[in-house]
């Protein structure tokens, strides 16, 4: 793994934009999203707001809420609310609409295993926690619950607002649940990180989290 700060930087750079860019590779697959999707997905359907630029703004408002948890960011949380909302939205554009179970199958996996590896990536780079990755492990420690309560908690939350919003809540949404964070152990493991306490994304630490981190 890179130890000089300009390559953890380069790291941490493409690990964050081939995040949004699987994210987008999964949204255009149309069979269901990570529960962080579902709620940018919704807001974009309810406001004039892009999928991107919905991201960004909940990554912003999440980050918000470190200050009253006592949580300290890094680049990499500034970085991460900056840059997967825009990989996202060049995804989308660049890429078509699924057609077909089977491209959407495809185009769904190969989304799911590109966001696995960029976890993997920026994580590995250690500049910082996702803006959603914080809030869990913030929420943890000023409520000593488990840390799979408190993720449950958010995701769960997050997931229903964004369905009632009109995100799109589908197979691919129980599967990413299922897999990814089996997925982030391995790359993380790749990148020198054993598998995180926190358990996942997220992308989801990530997720290791699901969904931006």
């Amino acid at each position: 793994m890179p130890t000089a700060l300009p390559l953890r930087l380069l790291q941490l750079i493409i690990g964050l934009f081939l995040y949004g860019f699987g994210a987008s590779l999964m949204i255009r697959a149309a069979i269901g999203v990570a529960p962080w999707d579902v709620l940018s997905q919704g807001i974009a359907a309810q406001t004039p707001l892009s999928f991107g630029l919905a991201t960004n703004v909940i990554g912003a408002l999440v980050l918000l809420l470190w200050w009253p948890l006592r949580q300290k960011p890094g680049v990499g949380t500034v970085l991460n609310v900056m840059l997967i909302g825009p990989s996202a939205q060049f995804g989308l554009w660049l890429l078509p609409t699924a057609v077909g179970l089977g491209w959407q199958v495809a185009m769904f996996c190969a989304g799911m295993l590109l966001v696995a590896l960029a976890t993997g990536l920026y994580i590995g780079a250690k500049l910082g926690p996702g803006p959603r990755d914080g809030l869990m492990t913030g929420l943890h420690a000023r409520t000593g619950w488990p840390i799979w309560k408190v993720r449950s908690l958010i995701e769960g939350s997050v997931l229903l607002l964004g369905w009632w919003l009109g995100g799109d809540v589908g197979v691919g949404t129980l599967a990413f649940a299922l897999l990814i964070g089996p997925l982030c152990g391995i790359t993380l493991g790749w990148f020198g990180i054993g598998r995180p306490a926190v358990g996942s994304a997220g992308p989801r630490p990530a997720s290791a989290q699901r969904g931006h981190g």
